[in-house]
């Protein structure tokens, strides 16, 4: 077998880290310098949380300034990596029977493209992004997950783009370094521990942890990504966290490499 591509969850964060020179997007810069270079990318974004599965299926995917509210810096970010049929045909194969769309209307949302930027700032590196189908449970996205494995032996890097930890009700945005809050700690301290353990049922199932779970992700789209990224693990396979930090007290920065 060839050696795998390892393989990344981003907590993604606010859409100003596009901008920021920070200690997550250094790092991330980090990341891209540390792994082998990807002959593509297919990304499972938050922001891409529809009622069935979809790849993008276009050569030139724009970039989608998906939010509201920011400085218009923000807005004229472009990042124009190109597209991959080859890719999308690829997903659709290892996903059926799942019935998967080949679509050319989405792009990059900011949940790629604000964490790529600084991972592959050249942007020349085909992306393609996987919706995540919001009429599934937990256990149908772990399972997908699984049977994108033989990507990464094809040196395709698979990421997911969303936050552990992502509530925007209990977000601080006017305190910069306030400390985080005890269940956001304790669910990505729980989140961590599992991981270690290589223990994935516990982490599909998070909503049996109870308040913490509740108050951590109190809609799922943000921690669903993780799933995918957990289900490409392979038996015995390391597990990193190469990204740390609690931003507004709420949204978990952590990121998870497998490999």
């Amino acid at each position: 077998m060839s050696k795998l591509m390892p393989a990344i969850f981003f907590g993604h964060g606010n859409p100003m880290n596009a901008l920021s020179k920070n200690s997550y997007t250094e790092a991330w810069g980090t990341i891209g310098k540390s792994i082998p270079r990807p002959k593509a990318v297919l990304a499972v974004s938050a922001h891409w949380y529809i009622p069935y599965c979809a790849v993008t299926a276009n050569l030139k995917p724009r970039t989608i300034h998906d939010f509201d509210g920011f400085p218009e810096e923000l807005y004229r970010i472009e990042y124009p990596a190109p597209g991959s049929l080859e890719l999308a045909s690829r997903v659709k194969d290892l996903l059926h029977p799942v019935a998967v769309s080949l679509d050319e209307s989405w792009g990059l949302d900011h949940g790629t493209w604000s964490v790529l930027k600084h991972v592959f700032p050249a942007a020349d590196i085909p992306i393609v992004q996987l919706s995540i189908d919001r009429s599934q449970p937990p256990l149908y996205h772990y399972e997908l997950g699984k049977r994108l494995t033989p990507l990464r032996e094809d040196g395709v890097l698979i990421i997911g783009s969303g936050n552990i930890v992502h509530n925007l009700s209990a977000y601080v945005w006017d305190k910069p370094g306030i400390q985080p809050f005890d269940w956001a700690l304790r669910f990505e301290a729980q989140a961590r521990d599992l991981m270690l353990k290589g223990d994935d049922a516990p982490l599909v199932n998070y909503e049996h942890f109870g308040r913490d779970a509740r108050l951590a992700s109190p809609t799922p789209e943000h921690y669903l990504p993780l799933l995918y990224v957990l289900g490409l693990r392979q038996k015995k396979e390391m597990v990193s966290f190469p990204v740390e930090g609690v931003d507004g007290g709420s949204i978990s920065m952590l990121a998870v490499q497998i490999g």
